[in-house]
């Protein structure tokens, strides 16, 4: 548990520590404060008002139209949603409760926090209470970059094995609404640091931790305080857990559970060159089994292959095939907005990689265009990059100035992004996505690459990454006439 969020408290974590060794948690729930009341929480509170829990929420909902709908969502549960509270008002609701369940991605300067800490309140997460309310196996994945692709990848291993599985947690369906349906045999679950940081008692019997960068400094105290939430994946790690560690990160590997005696669970590793899940002779292998080629693959940047060996690992520790794992991998066209081939034109080659929203999913994006393992070898590549960043250090993004042909800068990041080149590599700026992409466009020669790969979330001028990539690829289109 990362102390730094709680104040001082070293009561508080012990109250933590004192739940992890039971099982799946017996707390009480009779009164339970929801602190913000977004997608997540309004899945919590209908399987709380369900099971005859008292609930209240409150939220610091700044927008009219998202507060109207939270309320109309919390009046058809018959459920108090206070709409911003003063710092006093949350000291209130939190010690009129047993447990405080936060939104994922508040803030850990918020108000409720120092409160729960010194009323001695628990933090616990949806993960938690999904756990609590079901028995069926949990497939953990965490990681800085490359969770959504690795848990997507699992699932469709399990899938191929004839297992029946649920893909949850930090995508479009929460775990305590995913537990809902009867159907699946097992839940790969994309876990976010914004959940795992909060809980108390998780314990996934599958539970990886693929990387780790600088990332969500804009909601984490620190980074330490970042690197503590997704080390959680592992706090309450036993005998029934198997862990999944990436061999090819040192932060992975210091925090693994092999290297702590008190950890008695099931280690599993993997990695570009070794591990017992690893690439090595041009193949992908699961222990002294030759899984596929690497030829035989429709994606092979250098990380998604190592993203294909997690997916492997994870998926074989929930019960999947070698069989299954090869026809998964051979049918794997990657997702969109992920280093995405959207077309080419008069030589050059356009990729949407909008879910890129730090410096290191920059560079490891970058990088793998100009080292000739993905559909061509690109001598140099035209960089669009900026948006809102989440408080972290941009200055990495330097390193790539002797690949790149240009960076065209974009949104409230744009005069910071020119700083980290100046001097190094030119840098024009764009007003929009569609002058980014002609401005690239004019500077890019034949053999070479323009990317979006912002570095930075889209919050500035989208609602999503979705959205800024999927402008992207329309401005590609209209561009190049649709060519293919």
């Amino acid at each position: 548990m990362d102390s730094g969020r709680f104040g001082n408290s070293s009561r508080f974590g012990a109250v933590l520590r004192r739940f992890c060794v039971g099982g799946r948690g017996r707390m009480s729930l009779q009164s339970v404060l929801l602190a913000g009341y977004a997608v997540t929480n309004q899945a919590v509170a209908e399987q709380l008002v369900q099971r005859g829990h008292q609930v209240v929420a409150a939220d610091d909902l700044a927008d009219q139209a998202v507060g109207e709908r939270a309320q109309s969502h919390a009046a058809s549960l018959r459920l108090e949603l206070r709409q911003r509270p003063s710092e006093a008002e949350w000291a209130n609701l939190v010690r009129n409760v047993d447990v405080v369940v936060p939104t994922p991605g508040l803030t850990e300067s918020h108000p409720v926090f120092a409160e729960a800490a010194a009323a001695e309140v628990p933090i616990i997460s949806e993960f938690d209470l999904a756990q609590r309310w079901d028995s069926r196996s949990n497939l953990a994945v965490t990681g800085t970059n490359g969770k959504t692709t690795v848990t997507v990848m699992a699932a469709a291993m399990l899938e191929a094995a004839g297992i029946a599985t649920s893909i949850a947690g930090n995508t479009d369906t929460p775990l305590v609404e995913a537990i809902r349906d009867p159907q699946p045999q097992v839940f790969v679950v994309e876990a976010s640091s914004f959940r795992l940081g909060h809980s108390s008692a998780y314990r996934p019997e599958v539970a990886a931790w693929l990387n780790f960068s600088a990332d969500h400094l804009d909601v984490h105290a620190s980074l330490d305080s970042y690197r503590d939430a997704k080390a959680a994946i592992w706090r309450c790690a036993d005998s029934a857990t198997t862990a999944i560690v990436n061999l090819n990160d040192p932060v992975v590997v210091a925090h693994a559970p092999s290297f702590h005696a008190e950890k008695s669970c099931k280690v599993v590793t993997f990695g570009l060159g070794q591990g017992d899940f690893r690439l090595a002779q041009g193949a992908l292998w699961a222990h002294h089994h030759k899984l596929v080629d690497i030829s035989e693959l429709q994606r092979r940047l250098p990380h998604e292959l190592s993203n294909l060996l997690a997916a492997a690992a994870v998926a074989t520790a929930g019960g999947a095939t070698s069989d299954a794992l090869r026809q998964a991998m051979l049918e794997w066209q990657g997702l969109a907005h992920r280093v995405w081939l959207v077309g080419q034109y008069d030589g050059v080659s356009y990729y949407d990689d909008s879910k890129a929203t730090s410096p290191h999913a920059v560079c490891a994006a970058v990088r793998s265009l100009v080292q000739g393992s993905h559909y061509e070898h690109h001598h140099k590549v035209a960089l669009i990059a900026g948006g809102r960043n989440k408080g972290l250090d941009l200055s990495p993004m330097a390193a790539l100035a002797e690949v790149l042909r240009v960076v065209v800068v974009i949104g409230e990041a744009a005069s910071d992004l020119e700083q980290v080149f100046v001097g190094s590599c030119p840098t024009m700026s764009a007003s929009s996505m569609s002058q980014a992409v002609k401005l690239a466009t004019d500077r890019a020669q034949p053999g070479e690459a323009v990317i979006l790969s912002p570095g930075c979330s889209s919050l500035d001028w989208y609602g999503s990454y979705v959205e800024r990539g999927e402008h992207f690829c329309e401005a590609v289109r209209a561009l190049i006439g649709g060519s293919p």
